[in-house]
């Protein structure tokens, strides 16, 4: 049971851990980017209306490689643009970031549910949705002996591989950030862009690339929940609060990716834990669900109470740079 409930939770916070992920490398710019959760609804209808071209284009003939290649791509390639767009506002056109972001989440989420129904009216179903199931299977491929290893294998070895990679990803972002001259020069942008330009740094540079490939990041987040999460399967409006909950966990883990990691199968393990308890009421439930908000505003409360700057956000978070004044 326990074997099952933790796997169950990696499962939940693996679209969490891609968007703070992805939002961590962008804050640490100093672009505070709302539009995360609909970055990460853009990334998933985009690898399903690619899965779904290519699922109904060659019937049974899938080649596998291709099956996971398309979907990748569509969503990579998707999620990128919307994070393009939300620099050329904010950096170039030098728009306010909180709301230029909450424009993109809107935006977002309203281009999916458009292409979503749009594919929905192509397949003949009883239920408004989208079922890529072979497409899914090929996401869901687990090691051929993770069943033979008992708990073990069912906690570590029993995902599909974008669990791995999200958590790759984490791990290098979080080596890139603290090991690198590239990672110093960006937390040189996000805590004084003055002094990085000073210094020879292209502060535009590192805003459009740690925020395009940021959104890359997030927008994997919805793609993994659709392909393997929801088992392959879209309907509008189905992906929750997700892309919210991974902007508490950018506050959770206190802008390192190393500990998303931790937090996102926390912030899993209570999203999960209502299905495990017997005649749970509603109200519970929801209470259940309120208790991540909750545990990153005690954090929140706790690091600013303290007062340490590795525990603080970037110092330029959300603020405008203007060269001319410096």
């Amino acid at each position: 049971m326990i074997a099952t409930i933790i796997q169950r939770a990696v499962m939940q916070g693996t679209p969490l851990l891609f968007g703070s992920t992805g939002e961590i490398l962008t804050e640490k710019s100093g672009h505070l980017n709302l539009g995360i959760p609909g970055i990460m609804y853009v990334g998933a209808i985009s690898g399903v209306a690619g899965a779904f071209l290519y699922e109904h284009g060659v019937g049974a003939n899938m080649n596998p490689f291709l099956a996971v290649l398309i979907p990748l791509l569509c969503s990579l390639l998707a999620s990128t643009l919307m994070g393009l767009i939300y620099c050329f506002l904010t950096v170039t056109l030098r728009a306010n970031q909180n709301v230029t972001g909450l424009a993109l989440t809107t935006f977002g989420i309203g281009i999916g549910n458009f292409f979503g129904g749009s594919l929905i009216k192509l397949v003949d179903m009883d239920v408004p949705s989208i079922s890529l199931s072979a497409t899914s299977t090929i996401f869901k491929t687990q090691l051929p002996f993770a069943d033979k290893l008992g708990w073990f294998g069912t906690i570590f070895l029993s995902h599909g591989f974008l669990v791995y990679v999200a958590i790759i990803v984490a791990l290098i972002s979080s080596y890139v950030l603290n090991k690198t001259r590239t990672g110093l020069h960006l937390r040189a942008v996000g805590e004084s862009p003055e002094t990085a330009d000073a210094v020879g740094i292209n502060v535009t540079k590192y805003k459009y690339l740690s925020t395009c490939i940021g959104s890359a990041i997030a927008g994997l987040g919805g793609l993994y929940y659709v392909m393997d999460y929801a088992n392959g399967v879209w309907s509008n409006n189905g992906f929750g609060d997700r892309g919210w909950l991974s902007i508490a966990l950018v506050i959770f883990s206190i802008w390192r990716p190393s500990v998303s990691i931790l937090g996102s199968i926390l912030f899993g393990f209570l999203y999960v834990i209502p299905t495990y308890i017997p005649d749970i009421t509603v109200s519970t439930k929801k209470l259940f669900e309120m208790l991540p908000y909750i545990v990153t505003i005690l954090v929140l409360v706790i690091t600013s109470i303290r007062d340490k700057k590795e525990n603080q956000p970037p110092a330029a978070l959300g603020l405008h740079y203007f060269r001319e004044e410096r």
